[in-house]
């Protein structure tokens, strides 16, 4: 049952560990005004964005108004399902994501990547990249419990679906409001993938928030803000 009739559902979709559980944050922050519901991805199968996506599909609400929160590895899949314009769709929430690679050069090691597991790499490494000096005992707590049950297999193709993606042509098909919401310290997804995206969608509106690539964990609260806000105008 949604909490709010007045909001739409707010629909969210993981990054790359897949488990939704790095959600709570902003799921407590945006309390019971919202109806938050979250997608997770099989945390074994190696599926990339297509499979991933028909998942999503399957998952949508039926016959109620709904925004769609693409974060960071699901970005494209916000977008590519956002661009068909499916009914009861009303806004879609990017958060510290893209519409192509953000690091070629980097996914392009895709192949080796069940050896680079995240659940092998030391957490230190981790909290580097996606948490910076915004680290606290309890988000390297979370993040190190989401990464684990990623299996190298998964992590390998979500690597490939990352380093062959092309979203940008389908920017133009979406009629619907567009947030991004964009990390001001982000080392994983640079300001140009953000550049991209507004590039092909002008009427984007884009929120810098004071935060490193989990954005929705380490500042929750100007999230749901932001988020908030612009539920209200939809």
């Amino acid at each position: 049952m949604r909490r709010n009739g007045s909001v739409p559902i707010l629909v969210l979709l993981p990054g790359m560990d897949g488990t939704g559980s790095l959600f709570q944050p902003l799921i407590d922050r945006l309390g019971i005004s919202f109806d938050s519901r979250v997608v997770r991805y099989p945390a074994t199968e190696a599926l990339g964005y297509e499979a991933l996506e028909r998942l999503v599909i399957a998952s949508l609400p039926k016959d109620e108004p709904f925004m769609l929160l693409g974060e960071s590895f699901s970005g494209p899949i916000a977008i590519s399902i956002a661009a068909a314009q499916p009914p009861g769709l009303t806004g879609l929430i990017l958060c510290s994501t893209f519409a192509v690679s953000p690091r070629p050069a980097i996914t392009a090691l895709w192949p080796l990547a069940e050896a680079l597991s995240p659940k092998r790499a030391p957490i230190a490494v981790l909290d580097y990249l996606l948490l910076g000096h915004y680290s606290s005992k309890a988000l390297c707590s979370a993040l190190a419990s989401a990464v684990a049950q990623l299996s190298p297999a998964a992590f390998s193709a979500r690597m490939k679906a990352i380093h062959t993606v092309d979203v940008l042509p389908k920017l133009r098909a979406i009629s619907t409001p567009v947030l991004y919401l964009q990390a001001t310290e982000d080392r994983l997804v640079p300001p140009s993938s953000c550049a991209l995206i507004q590039r092909e969608l002008p009427v984007i509106r884009v929120v810098s928030i004071a935060a490193p690539h989990c954005l929705l964990q380490a500042a929750p609260g100007d999230a749901a803000l932001a988020i908030g806000t612009f539920a209200e105008k939809l």
